[in-house]
């Protein structure tokens, strides 16, 4: 058995630079790291900066270092999409060639016909929007008349909001339960995402309540390989959600990122064993990038550079910390949608190699398929290994 403890944080959304084939998603020159930082004359972020950050493109404020202190480097994404699951799918070895339906014009009228029959409630919207500006077009109208306002965006979602004085949270989560048995085959969307809000209009806010029902992955990833092989895997954040629960021990939701590092450090406190711990920083891209609020996105980074040595301080001698990000969401384009673009990927610990750059991976799944090689499990349908590459001690 292998004796590490890897900690796998997912920094969603903080894409750096966008890939070949951009310009298919209208994403021709997103970059949300170095865009955010020129946007607000330079990032504060010397604990990454450290790790190698800087020495992956030119980040303002962020210069690259002479030696780094861990592995870093860049990978590219090869599914098909630009979204939360197919990114998460393929950093755990699992590579979407089909991508997942979009409703650019609202979902069909048998789609929505079902979905009111099986609630019992009408649904307004029905469109492509942002969430925020959404609940408050239409919740007044939810309000007054108790239907479901239904939208979607260029990911493939179907979202529903919902104030939770007027439909209970637990009441709207089996609304989405039941839109996830609807939304199956030609209409089998990667999410159904509950999006309950509170107040009064038009200063509306929505919650930490918010709930992913994601499609589960038709074939195993490294988290299902690892379980079956004895090692934990414990979710942070929408990392249960965007598996649908497959290949999860144990999990637990947050309320941002600040309680996500807080709760990857309680489980570091209490899970001494060799096992995965899985997070997902969710604010960058859904506080921030989706607003194109860049101010507030690198405040976010800066305030999880500063965490990042609490982090450290916890870890043994047999971890190994891994950052990447799942796509983009660059807040200084005109789009509110996610961007097509490469990840950054630092990794560190006792056992890894100090200022090994590791290049451009062509894939994602070449993260999973390392893990699997670190734990000495099976392999994962796609990607290639670069263990040997960074670890200090030969398997």
């Amino acid at each position: 058995m292998a004796d590490y403890r890897i900690i796998w944080i997912v920094l969603d959304s903080v894409g750096i630079g966008a890939l070949p084939d951009a310009k298919e998603y209208n994403d021709e020159g997103s970059n949300t790291l170095v865009n955010t930082a020129k946007a607000v004359g330079g990032l504060n972020l010397p604990n990454l900066q450290k790790l190698g950050l800087g020495n992956l493109d030119n980040i303002e404020g962020v210069p690259p270092v002479e030696i780094a202190e861990g592995v870093y480097g860049t990978m590219k994404e090869k599914s098909k999409g630009k979204d939360s699951t197919t990114g998460h799918w393929e950093m755990a070895g699992l590579i979407t060639h089909k991508p997942f339906p979009t409703y650019p014009h609202g979902f069909p009228e048998d789609v929505i016909e079902e979905f009111e029959k099986r609630t019992g409630r009408k649904v307004i919207g029905n469109k492509p929007a942002s969430g925020t500006v959404i609940i408050k077009e239409l919740g007044r109208e939810h309000e007054r008349t108790g239907t479901l306002i239904v939208y979607t965006s260029a990911d493939s979602v179907f979202q529903i909001a919902a104030h939770e004085d007027i439909v209970p949270v637990k009441e709207l989560y089996r609304y989405c339960e039941i839109a996830r048995e609807i939304l199956k085959g030609e209409h089998g969307v990667a999410r159904v995402i509950a999006r309950p809000f509170i107040g009064k209009w038009p200063n509306y806010v929505r919650t930490a309540n918010r709930r992913d029902f994601s499609i589960r992955p038709p074939e195993p990833t490294v988290l299902n390989i690892l379980v079956e092989n004895g090692y934990p895997v414990y979710a942070v954040g929408k990392i249960y959600d965007l598996f649908g629960g497959s290949g999860i021990t144990k999990s637990i939701h947050t309320e941002n990122n600040m309680d996500g590092v807080d709760k990857t450090i309680k489980w570091m406190e209490e899970k001494d064993c060799p096992c995965l711990i899985f997070t997902n920083l969710v604010d960058f891209d859904m506080r921030y990038g989706h607003r194109n609020d860049y101010a507030g996105y690198a405040k976010a980074l800066e305030n999880f550079d500063k965490r990042l040595p609490d982090i450290e301080s916890e870890m043994t001698e047999k971890d190994i910390l891994v950052m990447t990000a799942d796509h983009g969401c660059d807040p200084t384009t005109p789009s509110t949608d996610h961007s097509r673009e490469r990840v950054p990927l630092l990794i560190t610990g006792k056992s890894i190699k100090k200022n090994t750059y590791i290049g451009e991976r062509e894939t994602f799944a070449d993260l999973g398929q390392t893990a699997a090689e670190m734990f000495s499990v099976p392999p994962t349908k796609d990607g290639v290994s670069f263990a040997k590459k960074i670890l200090k001690f030969d398997r």
